[in-house]
């Protein structure tokens, strides 16, 4: 996204607020903070959040005020902003990822916070179950667990051939995928080799271990880690010929031969909603956890020609995008 455009999700219209928010100009306006694990400008889902709010009415600067703390890539620093910002005594507090949320959660047990991640809350001991969170944070997360099942028979019926998977996942990041898949390759005759990956620094020697373990094919668990060296993983399963599945859009996008998950900017939009009931007097532990209810299945058309592989005309009707 453009600085020009994400500046105008930042300011939006006037003209479109809502009677009610037009009618709080007078009055004190709500504060809400704002954490990040990079900058506003850098983190792909900020955007989505910011036109979530501007959807409701809330423009910053005039009806509410967003208070920004963010990290700039250095996970070091998070502690330290937490506290800083909780300081600033926001009203209602925003956190983008698993690994962010932690840090607002021990720095505040007052201040509502309402996050989007692709972990597990309760593994967390963000909220004490999804139904029913109680304390102070709730929000979406994009799991659910049977979609690591689901990824597989999706990636065995794309490539049928397929016996030994390579599954690159980071043991830090909170998530049931491992076992759910390790049940559903089992049933479905394939082999998976485990490769831990918690930074860009393990990704030389996770690819040597899959190549040593003769994988043919690659499962990506979505993280920010995994995301954030997307490129690499894909570029590696191109050039070995590996079909390669990953848990949402960006995957089959960057040139994975298929993904399956939720649309994630969707989801991080919905959070806006739970930052309104809450600035509107809605108790923050009464509020359910989201998980995804709508999955995208995306197929890369482009690499399975390069691949050899002829997928069928009934895969690709039930597919929501096919890249070509």
């Amino acid at each position: 996204m453009r600085r020009r455009e994400f500046v105008a999700l930042l300011g939006g219209a006037a003209a479109a607020w809502p009677y009610s928010l037009r009618a709080q100009q007078g009055a004190k306006r709500p504060r809400l903070g704002v954490l990040l694990f990079s900058t506003p400008q850098a983190d792909p889902n900020t955007p989505s959040f910011l036109r979530g709010l501007r959807e409701l009415g809330y423009v910053d600067g005039q009806n509410i005020e967003i208070i920004y703390r963010f990290a700039d890539g250095k996970p070091e620093r998070l502690p330290e902003l937490a506290v800083e910002l909780v300081r600033l005594k926001p009203d209602v507090m925003f956190v983008l990822g698993g690994d962010v949320a932690p840090f607002a959660s021990k720095a505040t047990q007052t201040i509502p916070i309402v996050y989007a991640m692709s972990v597990d809350p309760v593994q967390l001991g963000l909220s004490a179950s999804l139904a029913k969170p109680g304390g102070n944070a709730t929000g979406v997360t994009f799991l659910s667990d049977e979609l690591a099942a689901k990824r597989l028979e999706v990636l065995k019926e794309a490539a049928p051939k397929i016996s030994r998977v390579a599954f690159l996942w980071n043991p830090d990041h909170a998530d049931n995928e491992l076992p759910v898949a390790r049940r559903a390759a089992a049933a479905l005759g394939i082999q998976l080799h485990s490769m831990e990956v918690r930074g860009g620094g393990d990704l030389d020697g996770a690819f040597s271990s899959a190549m040593q373990a003769g994988a043919d094919a690659v499962y990506a668990v979505s993280s920010r880690q995994t995301v954030a060296n997307i490129s690499r993983i894909v570029e590696f399963a191109t050039k070995n010929r590996l079909p390669l599945a990953g848990g949402w859009g960006a995957w089959a996008q960057a040139g994975g031969l298929v993904s399956y998950g939720p649309n994630v900017q969707d989801m991080v939009r919905q959070t806006a909603a739970y930052v309104d009931k809450i600035l509107k007097g809605a108790k923050t532990g009464e509020l359910p956890v989201q998980q995804p209810t709508r999955f995208e299945l995306f197929v890369n058309l482009k690499t399975a020609k390069a691949l050899g592989l002829a997928i069928p005309e009934s895969f690709l009707l039930r597919a929501d995008k096919v890249i070509e």
